[in-house]
């Protein structure tokens, strides 16, 4: 007989085939997991002044945060509604607002780091002209606030139908709390698929000019170009997985009218395949294939006891500079 967690209140409901304690076990490695990773990523980024001269360093660093605090902020929802929880309305409206800031940050980041690969090998002449920190955080703060439309639109509409009780009022907070009408859902839905349609079509033009490069690429620069295409095609990957997230929602509540018990399951897998794994994603294309970020974080992991690392990028190393920092015209992915 399978024991059933059900959340009338609409909090995440975990799948019940295996014993509900020990889904949240693996759900709490993961993201242990994934957290510890991204953590000493970011560290070894602060820890490095060469990394902040660099675009792609920079927008891989914001990855890094967004994912960690968005994984963070959904693991406490989920241990929350586990253990019925509850907050007031006007903290839930807060942590909702913060994580569809997240949701759609990643994969804009990824576009514009497909972006940024597009002028390094396209453009290599000009990449450090258009490629600048200062131009990375102005692309940041523009990433935020397009990141924030659809949410602002979204509460614009749940502040004018509720009543001043809802902020108070404590609830199981989950995102289908913040839904009052059924347009409401269609509309966020639409919007999120309208701004993954432009971003589709931004990445799709870069892996077509990054392989029109490819083939045109002498010898010397054919390693670093196809290196690029691998870059953009798992860019694409990520963003593909990014856009069934918001396809879920619709297709759980079908299922959810069909049967109960696939609900629970079918929402259980969605959490690991679409939320998680995009988030764990982005360690991967820029962290663990980059050699001169590996170097470091390898020190960093070891504590120091790395024999591979035994310099001052931040020093004068002419032997060392040369693998570690990149040129123009050879950009490593």
């Amino acid at each position: 007989m399978q024991n059933t967690s059900k959340d009338s209140e609409g909090g995440l409901v975990l799948p019940t085939v295996i014993p509900v304690s020990v889904r949240m076990v693996i759900i709490q490695v993961l993201i242990a997991i994934f957290l510890y990773v991204n953590s000493l990523m970011i560290f070894t980024f602060f820890k490095k002044t060469a990394f902040f001269t660099k675009t792609r360093y920079i927008f891989f660093a914001h990855t890094l945060v967004c994912d960690s605090i968005f994984l963070a902020l959904t693991d406490a929802l989920l241990v929350m509604s586990f253990s019925k929880v509850t907050m007031t309305g006007g903290l839930c409206i807060f942590v909702v607002v913060i994580l569809g800031n997240l949701t759609v940050a990643t994969p804009l980041t990824l576009t514009a780091m497909s972006l940024e690969r597009y002028v390094a090998i396209c453009m290599p002449l000009r990449h450090s002209e258009l490629s600048t920190p200062m131009r990375a955080i102005y692309s940041i703060l523009l990433i935020q606030a397009l990141s924030s439309v659809i949410r602002i639109i979204m509460i614009s509409i749940l502040s004018s139908a509720v009543s001043l009780r809802f902020y108070t009022n404590p609830l199981i907070c989950s995102v289908e709390q913040m839904i009052v009408f059924t347009w409401q859902g269609h509309l966020s839905s639409a919007l999120s698929q309208l701004y993954f349609l432009v971003m589709s079509l931004i990445i799709a033009f870069t892996y077509v000019k990054i392989m029109g490069a490819a083939r045109a690429a002498s010898s010397e620069r054919k390693t670093s170009t196809n290196k690029g295409l691998r870059t953009v095609i798992l860019h694409g990957f990520q963003l593909l997985l990014c856009l069934i997230q918001f396809w879920c929602p619709l297709i759980e509540l079908t299922v959810m009218k069909i049967n109960l018990n696939l609900f629970i399951e079918l929402r259980y897998f969605d959490y690991i395949c679409f939320f998680l794994a995009p988030r764990c994603l982005s360690p991967l294309v820029y962290g663990l294939r980059d050699r001169d970020f590996m170097v470091v974080l390898k020190y960093y992991a070891l504590f120091g006891h790395s024999k591979v690392f035994h310099f001052n990028m931040d020093k004068p190393n002419l032997k060392w500079r040369k693998k570690i920092t990149c040129t123009v015209n050879v950009v490593h992915v």
